[in-house]
């Protein structure tokens, strides 16, 4: 029974028990000739209310803890994931979504490690993060695209003379998300990306709140 259909009900036993308390105190100080009747009425009436209502009450406990419980659940939403040990990724004669399968949460499984691409489950304003490891020899572009339409972008210019060296850019942002868009990280063609055990280019994300 849904929590609509017991809440009346529930309104309608409490105030019966209401109004019959308050004709048995009437009786106590006003005597009417069918007293005696109308006493056994009552306590008939009151000994098939009470149990009623106690059992609507408990039900009524056991959804409103399953919607709490079903609730928690649906916005327990996070993940965070890094490339793994594929040391370069690149470069490419295309833009590619990037596949970020070493997983480390995965709250709710909405990001999925097969295709790079997380699915929000519910509208609300989400929080992303994101980094990209490279050589410093070699450009890296790698953008945050949502159904597709560039966020935000990280970006190097490859330095030709730098020797054997690295760095690491980040980012992060706040979007508003509805149900069923799509969040995922693009590389851009002809540039590249690195990482090692070390899970050194990230993404990550999970819900602020729900709207």
């Amino acid at each position: 029974m849904s929590c609509t259909i017991l809440y009346p009900l529930l309104l309608l036993l409490v105030f019966s028990c209401a109004c019959i308390s308050e004709i048995q105190q009437t009786e106590r100080t006003e005597p009417l000739p069918w007293k005696s009747c109308a006493g056994e009425n009552q306590q008939s009436c009151l000994a098939g209310i009470c149990p009623l209502l106690a059992e609507l009450t408990s039900t009524l406990q056991a959804n409103m803890d399953q919607e709490s419980l079903r609730r928690k659940d649906e916005y327990n939403i996070a993940f965070a994931a890094a490339l793994g040990n594929v040391q370069d990724v690149g470069p490419f004669n295309t833009e590619v979504t990037l596949v970020y399968n070493k997983v480390y949460v995965n709250a709710g499984l909405h990001y999925n490690p097969g295709t790079g691409i997380f699915t929000a489950p519910v509208k609300g304003v989400y929080f992303f993060s994101f980094s990209g490891h490279n050589k410093t020899s070699k450009p890296m572009a790698l953008r945050i695209a949502k159904n597709g339409k560039s966020m935000s972008v990280i970006y190097n210019h490859a330095l030709i003379d730098a020797g054997l060296r690295y760095e690491t850019l980040s980012n992060s942002i706040n979007l508003m998300l509805e149900k069923g868009d799509q969040v995922c990280m693009r590389l851009w063609a002809n540039t590249w990306v690195y990482d090692n055990d070390d899970s050194l280019t990230l993404f990550t994300g999970h819900l602020l709140f729900p709207l």
